[in-house]
């Protein structure tokens, strides 16, 4: 499948805006562990050494952006990732930046910020 730099600008709002819920480090974290399997608040909450209002707050927000989707079993309440866009993401975000082969040389590198 080719894309036409035309239908790229058309959807260019879009993928800004899905690209601007990925840049947050704890968003991100977030959405990294649901890629390895379901998880409940308290276990985001432990993994991230977060208080709870701060991981509610990132969920929140990735419920609003469509990431992620809820399971409510008594008063606990399980998020895991809603689709595979973002786990595709996440896994070509790992290959790059995670990965045992992904080095200093291969990784991307930061921009400079303009000024």
């Amino acid at each position: 499948m080719t894309t036409t730099p035309d239908e790229m600008a058309e959807n260019a709002e879009n993928a800004a805006s899905f690209l601007k819920a990925l840049a947050h480090k704890g968003r991100l974290t977030i959405l990294c562990h649901l890629s390895t399997g379901e998880k409940s608040v308290g276990e985001l909450e432990d993994l991230l050494g977060t208080r709870q209002a701060a991981v509610s707050q990132m969920l929140a927000r990735l419920r609003e952006e469509d990431f992620v989707t809820t399971r409510r079993e008594g008063k606990t309440i399980f998020y895991s990732l809603k689709d595979d866009t973002v786990r595709e993401i996440i896994d070509m975000l790992y290959r790059h930046f995670c990965a045992p082969e992904a080095s200093a040389d291969t990784a991307p590198r930061k921009s400079p910020q303009v000024v």
